[in-house]
């Protein structure tokens, strides 16, 4: 741990450092959404139907969720700082050849690897700040620039999305090459060079089991409406037989991908679960709300990035603060506050017609949704790495970044099976009743926040109990 990060001012190299992580996480962030408000554009440019295009999202998304664990088990064992930079080149090269391809299916591929590539860039980053900088108010000051970063990222692209879609789809996949190449330059210069290495060996058949069965879980969902139901049932079967063959493999490989005793945790579980949910249900939002706003309203590009810029802004300008805010108030109660902004937004947009109100339903539900993620994201990202032994930071970075991108990855098939089979003769129902999905998936994660909640207060009332108990006892 560099000791200057536990100061309360930092200095030149921890700026420059940081700065370097966080234009990464705002690029890999900035890559999953920005190509939202292009779907329409590349629709009609290369000829694909709905339930291919969300594949142009899902392509990334997965290679992104995939392989995370592995990413993060990497970064440990052979250096975060080597295994950062390798993935940025890798990122920035792919970003390229994504700009430059005419067909679908290419396009989607060039998708899925710069997700790869992300899926080792991001848990090096988060782990190196986890590591560099000393749990508690550093440590929190740190993840709340980083994510704020990642989440201003994932806002803000829809935003750069729609100016860049004016001049053409292909320059949203374009803009990030000489971005990611700037930060490979000063990464190389700026990015501490103590980088340890851990012990132990790489899990490639738990890495491509766990890859596999989420690949086949987001396929199962994405086809249901349109297969047979025993083609539906088979391949659920054949889910389940993975993610337990996975379980299998970790419980007997001698170095796991997923050391499964780290999930004992009930704060990290609870991160993760909230962080499905987070970004699940806003990905599934998002692509039905790109759908609404062009094809149905026919509102241009850049209109529709507009429309999100309240969520951006708030998200960019609230998730600095958080880290000072969960120091005085804890992660769960911003989780839970979160939680009900983002239920609150989606209940906004269940109002949607032909001539919807910028007023009373699209500016407040969108700021409504930039609250959400400028409470939650931050706070799931500090709840899931306190209190994680420094050698295993890149695993429950790994772990909760797969949960974002794969819950992502599901709540979008579910969304757009919804929104596919639909009555074409009432296209408001459709999209209303895919929004219903995402709002669904809302109220479940404010269980999940109200239950930590409960779960902390029992936990405090009985350390109290037993405090005055011994207290009585020395009587």
């Amino acid at each position: 741990m560099t000791s200057s990060a536990t100061n309360e001012r930092w200095g030149a190299p921890l700026w420059g450092a940081l700065s370097v992580l966080c234009a990464v996480i705002f690029l890999d962030a900035l890559d999953v959404s920005m190509v939202g408000v292009a779907l329409p554009s590349i629709q009609a440019d290369l000829g694909m139907s709905t339930a291919a295009l969300q594949w142009v999202v899902s392509g990334y998304v997965l290679g992104y969720g995939g392989l995370l664990l592995l990413g993060g088990r990497t970064a440990d064992l052979l250096g975060r700082r080597r295994v950062f930079l390798v993935a940025l080149a890798v990122f920035a090269v792919a970003s390229l050849l994504g700009g430059l391809m005419n067909d679908g299916a290419l396009l989607i591929a060039a998708r899925f690897v710069k997700g790869m590539s992300a899926a080792f860039t991001a848990p090096a980053a988060l782990s190196i700040i986890t590591t560099t900088f000393a749990e508690g108010p550093a440590r929190n000051r740190a993840l709340s620039i980083f994510t704020a970063c990642g989440a201003s990222g994932f806002s803000l692209g829809l935003v750069l999305s729609g100016l860049l879609t004016e001049l053409g789809w292909r320059w949203t996949f374009l803009m990030p090459v000489p971005v990611a190449i700037v930060a490979l330059i000063a990464g190389l210069r700026l990015l501490p060079r103590s980088d340890e290495r851990g012990e132990g060996g790489h899990d490639i058949l738990g890495a491509i089991t766990i890859t596999a069965a989420m690949l086949l879980l987001v396929f199962t969902v994405v086809q249901a409406p349109d297969v047979p139901l025993w083609r539906t049932v088979l391949s659920a079967v054949a889910v389940a037989a993975l993610f337990a063959l996975f379980v299998w493999l970790e419980r007997r490989v001698r170095h796991p991908l997923v050391r499964l005793g780290i999930l004992r945790s009930a704060p990290l579980v609870r991160a993760n679960i909230g962080l499905v949910i987070l970004f699940g249900s806003y990905v599934g939002f998002q692509f039905v709300a790109m759908q609404y706003f062009q094809n149905l309203l026919g509102w241009s590009a850049l209109e529709t990035a507009l429309a999100f810029l309240p969520a951006g802004l708030l998200v960019a300008v609230s998730s600095t603060k958080m880290g000072d805010l969960a120091d005085r108030y804890g992660t769960g109660r911003l989780i839970a506050l979160g939680s009900v902004a983002l239920l609150a937004g989606y209940a906004m947009f269940l109002r949607l017609d032909t001539h919807p109100s910028l007023a009373t339903m699209v500016l407040p539900g969108m700021a409504l949704l930039g609250i959400a993620f400028g409470l939650s994201f931050p706070s799931l990202n500090i709840q899931a790495t306190n209190g994680v032994s420094d050698d295993e930071q890149g695993l429950a970075s790994g772990l909760l970044n797969t949960s974002g991108q794969v819950g992502g990855a599901v709540v979008l098939a579910i969304v757009t099976a919804v929104l596919t089979s639909g009555s074409t003769a009432d296209p408001i129902g459709a999209f209303r009743s895919a929004i219903i999905v995402s709002a669904l998936f809302a109220l479940l994660g404010l269980a999940v926040a109200v239950s930590g909640l409960r779960l902390r207060s029992r936990s405090r009332s009985g350390t109290a109990t037993a405090a005055a108990e011994q207290a009585l006892e020395t009587v």
